[in-house]
């Protein structure tokens, strides 16, 4: 992979961060211990529900468990993606890492993140 193209898949993966880090700051606060961690918020009380206490909080509750699974993907997207940044900068961006071996270009810019070759993402056993 040449110098230039190294950078752009650097760019990328920085929008992307900045992307998944908006969209999480819609639902959920950074939490600095353990790094990366981030903590969905509890959907605030609807003032509007009137004497309907019991219903709003049931409402609340089962919004943020449907947003609790999202926020997973979204950490997990956003580990992926400082791994790989911090890959790039150590000079070991684009290894699998299962078997050490390169991760094709196509796959790459398709998901920049990838940590696996194809082979490996695929299998329980690569070689």
């Amino acid at each position: 992979m040449t110098k230039k193209e190294l950078e752009e898949i650097k760019k990328l993966l920085e929008q992307e961060k900045a992307a998944v880090e908006e969209q999480l700051s819609t639902f959920a606060i950074k939490d600095e211990s353990p790094e990366g961690d981030w903590d969905t918020k509890f959907p605030p009380l609807d003032n509007s529900a009137g004497g309907e206490l019991l219903e709003d909080l049931a409402k609340r509750r089962e919004e943020y468990e449907n947003l609790l699974p999202v926020e997973y993907a979204l950490e997990k997207k956003l580990n992926n993606i400082n791994s790989a940044l911090k890959k790039i900068e150590k000079g070991k961006y684009g290894l699998c890492e299962k078997c050490g071996k390169k991760i094709k270009k196509e796959r790459l810019l398709a998901i920049p993140e990838a940590r696996f070759c194809m082979k490996c993402q695929n299998s329980t056993n690569c070689e």
